[in-house]
């Protein structure tokens, strides 16, 4: 019998998600009849603790007699219990100089961390996380900000609907104007964005219409790193060596910027990549783009108006491409920005639904059927005290011998 518990988020600001909805972990218990699942109470997670009790399960103030912990956020280092699994985002893995000392305690207690973010299949695709209501938000809060900039119509915050239905219903009563709408990526958030355009009922158009003719109506256009990134020495370019190998690439971008009205940024930026545009980009009188929905969120990085993150509470702000500074986003010379980096936390009920059926198909058959495919030992970042190999490279980031980067 192996013991699981959902955990307690404790991190501020406090987030209101969960690994497992009530359902969900029925189902889960039901699927393994060798797993036992309690529940730590909580006064702030989305789904109350009256409904884990109904749906069967025992909640308690105490569930450190269990094996394995699941959380979303990072656990505060003092509620760290010795010698147990955690799954929980530890945003480490690109070596963000705040959780150091959490990765240094978890080793140092001997636990066995999983990182959601790596736990991925034998080809290194992502099996589990909230990409896709990052995407659904992420291209909500854009619309949103261009509405009431405009004063063309005022959607409210989606954290204020009941869930993702709610948050269409209120698209359903919006008209929008005829917009360039340039979207960014082919994952998880790409696709969540892509399913509020749809909604909308917006054109898709290809790279080439979309680059060279205007419209009467909204259009969006989706691309990929080789639509927006091309080779220096003008060769033909390939997604797999541009992965491989992007010292060889720069940005092409711009044409699309000199074009778009709307930004939706859904793709995931690698290390050493081009950057999107510049501040001196910004500063082209042919620089068209006024609003930016940066789901992907990258702070000081390829997208140069993203300059902080933003907050479920003050989701927008401005952007001065002449002084590079930050002002009110309804300035006229502003381009706004929406860079809220907690997105899924507007839609905790159907983000924990979406996460639950994820994890229940992908990560617990693991626990019962011998890790027949390599997942837990792949996923594993810390065992024994130690990192294992595929983590090897944090060592110098958990010894502080390197100059940390910020994400």
């Amino acid at each position: 019998m192996i013991k699981f518990a959902l955990i307690k988020e404790r991190k501020t600001p406090p987030d209101r998600r969960v690994v497992f909805s009530p359902q969900t972990l029925k189902e889960a218990a039901k699927k393994f009849p060798d797993a036992h699942f309690e529940v730590e109470s909580s006064d702030i997670r989305v789904f109350s603790d009256r409904e884990y009790e109904e749906a069967g399960f025992e909640v308690s103030e105490d569930v450190s007699h269990c094996d394995v912990m699941l959380g979303v956020k990072e656990v505060p280092i003092p509620y760290l219990i010795p010698n147990k699994k955690y799954f929980f985002f530890s945003h480490t893995i690109k070596k963000q100089p705040y959780n150091r000392d959490l990765l240094r305690e978890i080793l140092k207690k001997n636990i066995e961390l999983y990182d959601h973010e790596v736990i991925v299949n034998e080809t290194g695709a992502r099996l589990i996380g909230f990409g896709r209501y990052a995407g659904l938000v992420g291209a909500y809060n854009g619309f949103r900000a261009i509405g009431l900039k405009n004063d063309l119509f005022e959607l409210p915050k989606a954290e204020s609907l009941s869930d993702l239905n709610a948050m269409l219903a209120e698209l359903d009563k919006i008209s929008l104007p005829p917009l360039k709408i340039v979207l960014t990526g082919n994952g998880k958030v790409a696709r969540g964005a892509k399913e509020i355009l749809e909604h909308l009922k917006i054109k898709k158009v290809k790279v080439k219409d979309y680059l060279e003719k205007d419209f009467q109506e909204p259009v969006y256009c989706q691309i990929d790193v080789i639509d927006y990134n091309k080779r220096k020495d003008g060769g033909e370019g390939s997604i797999r060596e541009f992965y491989k190998h992007p010292e060889l690439y720069e940005s092409d971008f711009m044409r699309f910027a000199r074009g778009s009205d709307f930004f939706i940024a859904g793709h995931f930026y690698g290390q050493g990549a081009p950057v999107f545009y510049t501040e001196k980009d910004m500063q082209a009188d042919d620089f068209r783009i006024k609003y930016v929905a940066d789901i992907s969120c990258d702070i000081a990085g390829p997208i140069a108006s993203t300059i902080r993150p933003s907050t479920i509470a003050e989701p927008f702000y401005g952007y001065n491409p002449q002084t590079a500074a930050e002002v009110d986003f309804r300035e006229k010379s502003a381009v706004t920005v929406m860079a809220v980096d907690n997105l899924p936390c507007e839609l905790p009920r159907d983000a924990s639904e979406g996460f639950g059926r994820m994890f229940l198909d992908n990560v617990l058959p693991a626990f019962f059927n011998n890790d027949r495919d390599g997942l837990l030992e792949r996923s594993g970042m810390t065992k024994n005290g130690e990192l294992t190999p595929r983590f090897k490279y944090l060592q110098d980031y958990v010894d502080g011998k390197i100059k940390m980067e910020q994400k």
